[in-house]
């Protein structure tokens, strides 16, 4: 735990130092993805609400391809537990116990493309996230109930690491969308 806190700070800290904003286009190869995966009708799309220097997921939403979409935004709960609910731009957001914006609660939904933050990522798809194992809870319960779901870390290409400490309970990503490109490698 000692390490990864160490990556935290540091992949943390890099972020917030080379953070600049990305534009639509951004999406791109992640659009092209979800195209030859899913039917528009059936696209259910968790994002996150971006916070803390990442990257601004929401600029997804410009592209044409997006427009009414059943886009999910998490909602934190008790216990550590996340669970999507629907959302649409604009709509009213409030805020939690850790300053993150949520949409208002109501049936919640099984996304089938979930957007990933990531502080750091390496070559096997593996993700730092921020320690509270909030994603990791979700996709450990989700995935073995519906394998059909795709997890996309989304990241600036300057916060791959070598090699990132590893626990039971951490779930590989699909893919990982950089400036780069989108990356699904063989492992």
């Amino acid at each position: 735990m000692y390490q990864k806190n160490i990556l935290r700070e540091k992949y943390l800290n890099l972020r917030k130092k080379k953070y600049y904003e990305i534009d639509k286009e951004f999406f791109s190869p992640l659009l092209s993805l979800i195209k030859s995966n899913f039917k528009k009708e059936n696209l259910k799309l968790a994002l996150y609400y971006p916070s803390n220097f990442e990257i601004n997921v929401l600029k997804l939403l410009e592209n044409k391809y997006m427009i009414n979409k059943n886009v999910l935004l998490p909602i934190i709960e008790e216990n550590y537990r996340m669970s999507f609910f629907p959302w649409k731009k604009n709509h009213v957001l409030l805020i939690n116990k850790f300053g993150i914006l949520e949409p208002t609660k109501t049936k919640f939904k099984i996304p089938n493309v979930i957007l990933v933050p990531v502080l750091a990522f390496d070559i096997k798809k593996n993700r730092l996230g921020y320690g509270k194992g909030f994603y990791d809870r979700y996709l450990n319960k989700y995935l073995k109930k519906f394998s059909n779901i795709l997890t996309v870390g989304v990241a600036f290409s300057f916060q791959k690491h070598h090699k990132l400490p590893i626990d039971k309970n951490d779930v590989k990503l699909d893919y990982i969308l950089t400036d780069k490109g989108i990356y699904k490698w063989k492992y």
